[in-house]
């Protein structure tokens, strides 16, 4: 189903979550619930991921993962502290260990000058923090995009779960 890369990547997430007894939950908007899918399809996932929250809407985003309207307004869907407070609301709203957010401009529409399609930010919170990365992916398909911001965020929430 998924990448032989993927897969090792989410089979990474879930060992390290194991060997600190974390769980983990997962906030996304342009990924439509890829990341959570890479990690649910390795067998004995169950142990470790509690859910996950797909927030496509600005509605959603407030609903689900309590991302202020204020911040929304202020910095737009695709920003760093909208992915922060995803991964925060998520991790709140599952009760996990960590919580993965991702929020992005997929395209082939959508972007700007601002905020270009391609444009994705990560945010991975933790009993620690919360940390972010920004990537910018293209000129690239829509495809291409959502595969790379499934490594991504699979990679930022590894790094989490290693711990420091």
């Amino acid at each position: 189903m998924f990448d032989v890369e993927t897969t090792r990547l989410a089979m990474a997430v879930l060992e390290a979550c194991r060997a600190r007894g974390a769980t983990v939950a997962t906030v996304e908007s342009c990924t439509g619930g890829l990341v959570g899918g890479a990690l649910t399809a390795i067998a004995g996932s169950s142990e470790v991921v509690l859910g996950g929250l797909i927030t496509y809407s600005n509605d959603a985003k407030m609903a689900l993962a309590a991302v202020p309207e204020a911040l929304l307004a202020a910095h737009g869907a695709v920003s760093e502290p909208v992915a922060r407070a995803m991964a925060e609301g998520g991790r709140a709203a599952l009760s996990a260990t960590f919580a993965v957010a991702i929020t992005g401009v997929a395209g082939p529409g959508g972007g700007s000058a601002e905020k270009p399609v391609g444009l994705v930010h990560f945010a991975c919170c933790g009993p620690d923090g919360t940390a972010h990365r920004e990537r910018r992916f293209g000129p690239l398909s829509r495809d291409e995009i959502r595969r790379l911001s499934v490594l991504a965020a699979l990679d930022i929430l590894r790094e989490g779960a290693s711990g420091p």
